[in-house]
């Protein structure tokens, strides 16, 4: 029997019309042609608008927020509206490999136990102009949730994931930076994951990256993190050392970074 399912693509844009042309366009010359795109306008007031509704392909599937909402909010209205039976997620500023899709299928063919699956991803430097490999060590798979836990390694634009596990998972819409790795942890404790170790999409690094420009509201998740999720970890027996290395490391940062900004004369 042939495997040919459908996917949906989840895209939120909110004001992403700088970038978006080159990202749905790796939609559109995928070599596997059966998707759907999720494309979830989350109250733009930039061309995006305009740029999307010139993009004539009938796989475009056009929803208008009335209002704005939290990206993993976002993400949560746009999923209720994919009929595909496999997910995958690709924001308004990066763009995947043509056969990025096909490769992953063809896992999912051969392993129809299979849930969740990740590649390494490029880096591309927008300033630089120079792609790089992104992780140069092996990537985890199988129960990973420790790996994860240590080094978090899933690049959400390289995720491709059965719908169904949104029948007991959810984003959790209180986070705006890991709300990801909330989400891909708690699925780890009891799924598979598999990987593929070449690159299969590039992740576009710039000024404006929402994490990159928000270091303090990061730490504040991980804070919020350690009190909910990560008690639910350490119960079971899972070590939450590193992360907790990065959250002061990360305060030291945003103490050097204020008082640099505070400095008399700067």
């Amino acid at each position: 029997m042939k495997f040919f399912p459908l996917i949906s693509i989840v895209m939120n844009c909110h004001n992403g019309d700088k970038y978006l042309k080159k990202s749905v366009g790796s939609l559109i010359k995928q070599t596997y042609k059966n998707w759907e795109l999720i494309f979830w306008d989350n109250k733009s007031t930039d061309k995006s608008n305009q740029i999307i509704k010139n993009i004539k392909d009938k796989r475009i599937k056009y929803f208008k927020s009335q209002k704005f909402y939290s990206l993993y909010k976002a993400r949560n209205l746009a999923i209720k509206k994919a009929k595909g039976k496999f997910l995958c997620f690709l924001d308004t500023d990066d763009w995947w490999l043509p056969t990025k899709l096909k490769r992953q299928v063809e896992v999912f063919k051969k392993k129809n136990k299979l849930s969740f699956l990740y590649s390494n991803f490029y880096q591309f430097n927008e300033n630089l102009k120079k792609k790089y490999i992104f992780h140069n060590t092996k990537l985890p798979k199988g129960f990973i949730t420790q790996d994860l836990l240590d080094d978090y390694k899933i690049g959400i634009l390289t995720v491709m994931m059965k719908k169904k596990l949104f029948e007991k998972f959810k984003f959790n819409e209180k986070y705006n930076i890991i709300g990801d790795f909330d989400l891909f942890t708690r699925i780890s404790i009891k799924n598979k994951i598999d990987c593929l170790q070449k690159p299969l999409a590039f992740y576009r690094f710039h000024n404006n990256n929402y994490t990159k420009k928000n270091l303090s509201i990061y730490n504040n998740e991980l804070k919020i993190w350690f009190g909910t999720s990560g008690k639910k970890f350490y119960k079971l027996n899972y070590s939450i050392k590193n992360l907790k290395k990065i959250f002061f490391k990360n305060k030291i940062k945003i103490f050097l970074n204020y008082f640099n900004f505070n400095l008399p004369g700067t």
